[in-house]
């Protein structure tokens, strides 16, 4: 039996576990790698998102769609809904690996719901450059 996501410090498991995969990953890693420049700073910010999101408390402070908007120009708009699957199926992986129950569940739901948000943000921000 695995365990249940509980706190921060499975939170922080989480992350550190999926983004080591993601970097490695041959398709998109090179965009998380060419773009982050203080992983340790990165990896406690997404894990204060990721905190805040599934616990509701107030750690995280960052403006998600803006840096996703300026990834996808910084690589000239070439990000598509292929690179968010992998990035989700990534995500779901690492969860089913590491945990079980309601709170995988629930941040499955919100990284797809958050993928789709991002996707279209950056769309649409691609009109208006």
């Amino acid at each position: 039996m695995k365990k249940q996501i509980e706190n921060r410090e499975d939170i922080s498991l989480l992350v550190n576990t999926f983004y080591t995969k993601i970097r490695a990953n041959t398709e998109i890693g090179f965009y998380f790698n060419d773009m982050i420049k203080d992983w340790d700073e990165h990896l406690e910010k997404l894990t204060d998102f990721w905190e805040t999101n599934l616990f509701a408390v107030k750690k995280y402070k960052g403006n998600p769609i803006e840096a996703h908007n300026k990834v996808d120009d910084y690589f000239n708009h070439q990000i598509s809904s292929h690179e968010f699957g992998i990035w989700l199926n990534v995500w779901f992986e690492t969860l089913d690996e590491l945990y079980e129950g309601e709170n995988v569940d629930t941040l499955k739901r919100r990284a797809r719901k958050m993928s789709t948000f991002l996707y279209l943000s950056m769309f649409e921000n691609r009109s208006k450059a």
